[in-house]
This record gives structure tokens, C-alpha cells and sequence, in this order.
């Protein structure tokens, strides 16, 4: 299976290939900024699954709340922020899920830094929480 993520103008895209290796949902304020919305939600997927990347980007380095560093890649003409790499998980890009533009993607297998998220949004009972990003 193969999977094409892009930004809203479709000029910066990433193909993938098999599952991600895990699906989060994160409330935390970083993801908020970045989302412009509540919560953002990353499909990682191992790098050797990562089959292209087209298309001009920049980078905008920043830290977490947990205190990894994360690099992600944006288009510079719509500001879509659409893949990273993270020191939370080595060897593997994080694709915004919005970016694939797919109804039927896999839903999240968790969801982190519950304590920044909006009292109002509930999630499904099925998908475990943490209140950081700590998952053990």
C-alpha cells in the first residue's frame, strides 16, 4: 500500500508505503500552534517506508514539551506543515494525517498530552491517554 500526503497547494508531497508505524493524537501545545487547531494528529512511519519527497520546503526547528527536538518541513507558498523528524522517535517521519486527505486512515492507537487538551473534545473510549507523552 501506498499513501501520498501533501500541503494545501499539492506542491510538497511524501509517499509512504505500508502502515504507519503508530498513529497519535496530541493535544499538546505545540501540535496546537502548528494545527491552528486543538490537537494535531502524526502518523509515524519508519524512514526506510518513506519512498519520496517532492517539492520545495523549508524547516522550522522547535522544541517540545517534553524537551525533543523536532524538524518539520513546510511548503513555503501555502504554509502546510507536512512531515518531520523527531528525536521522540529516531529513524522515523511523523505526516500530519490531515495532509493525506483520507477519510478511511487508520484511527490513533493513543493519545498524548491529554493535559493541555480542550475540556470540550472527547476522543473514543478505545484509544489510551496519557497526560505527557509517556505511554509505559
Amino acid at each position: 500500500m501506498e499513501r501520498i500526503a501533501s500541503c494545501s497547494c499539492e506542491q510538497l508531497t511524501i509517499t509512504v508505503k505500508n502502515d504507519a508505524k503508530f498513529v497519535i493524537a496530541c493535544s499538546c501545545t505545540k501540535c496546537q500552534k502548528r494545527t491552528g487547531s486543538v490537537l494535531g494528529v502524526v502518523a509515524y512511519f519508519a524512514d526506510t517506508n518513506v519512498i519520496a519527497k517532492t517539492g520545495v520546503f523549508k524547516n522550522f526547528k522547535k522544541m517540545s514539551d517534553k524537551g525533543t527536538t523536532t524538524i518539520r518541513h513546510f511548503c513555503p507558498e501555502c504554509g502546510t506543515s507536512v512531515y518531520w523528524q523527531s528525536d521522540f522517535l529516531p529513524q522515523h517521519t511523523g505526516v500530519g494525517v490531515g495532509s493525506f486527505a483520507d477519510a478511511t486512515f487508520p484511527i490513533p492507537q493513543m493519545s498524548a498530552w491529554e493535559e493541555h487538551k480542550h475540556p470540550w473534545l472527547s476522543l473514543s473510549d478505545a484509544i489510551p491517554c496519557s497526560q505527557t507523552q509517556d505511554f509505559n
